[in-house]
């Protein structure tokens, strides 16, 4: 019997050919989730994180690129370009935010998407970067090449989210945003994720 598996979504599917001009993202939740998933890394499939803690819900499709790690080469670029301590990277694969004119009613699937951006998040002194992208072929956000194309409303709700979704208000909050980047640097942050993953996954 010739039996196949499904493959992890981290570890078994391409980036792509073209990246990083374009990218192949695993989306594990959208907007209208009420609840947070993420990938489990051991079997691949989507498990529930937490139920979100407040109404704010993720703005846009969310997750992550596929054979991407965050360790030693972003926490550097992190280091570098913000001047802060940066301990290391948050040992997860490079989150991704994936702008969209559709709804899209479910995650747990891939789509090509074209980086335009990033920022550089810091959780309790690890890098967490969040690459900002368009889905491929859409036909309002195509019109965007580059972070600078957005407006600056919605780059403020994305970094609201993604400093307030973890902590109560009585809480004090370990995540900053230290910069906005455009194109090009989101291109360097997925190279290097990539060399992570290689240097942790592949070379061992």
């Amino acid at each position: 019997m010739n039996i196949q598996y499904k493959a992890h979504p981290w570890h078994g599917i391409s980036p792509g050919d073209n990246t990083p001009d374009i990218i192949t993202a695993f989306i594990e939740i959208v907007p209208s989730d009420t609840v947070k998933y993420e990938i489990d890394k051991e079997t691949g499939y989507l498990k529930i994180d937490r139920p979100q803690k407040f109404s704010n819900t993720v703005p846009t499709l969310y997750g992550f690129i596929p054979q991407t790690y965050c360790a030693d080469r972003v926490a550097e670029y992190a280091a570098i370009k913000s001047g802060k301590t940066v301990i290391k990277g948050d040992g997860d694969p490079l989150d991704i935010c994936v702008l969209s004119e559709r709804n899209v009613t479910h995650g747990d699937i891939l789509l090509q998407a074209i980086p335009i951006g990033g920022f550089r998040l810091l959780d309790g002194g690890e890098a967490d970067d969040k690459i900002i992208a368009v889905m491929k072929g859409d036909e309002f956000y195509r019109q965007w090449n580059d972070v600078s194309d957005c407006p600056e409303s919605y780059i403020n709700r994305l970094k609201h989210y993604f400093l307030t979704y973890k902590h109560l208000p009585s809480e004090k909050n370990s995540c900053e945003i230290t910069n906005v980047y455009g194109r090009e640097e989101a291109h360097e942050v997925i190279r290097r994720a990539m060399e992570d993953y290689q240097c942790h996954f592949i070379a061992e």
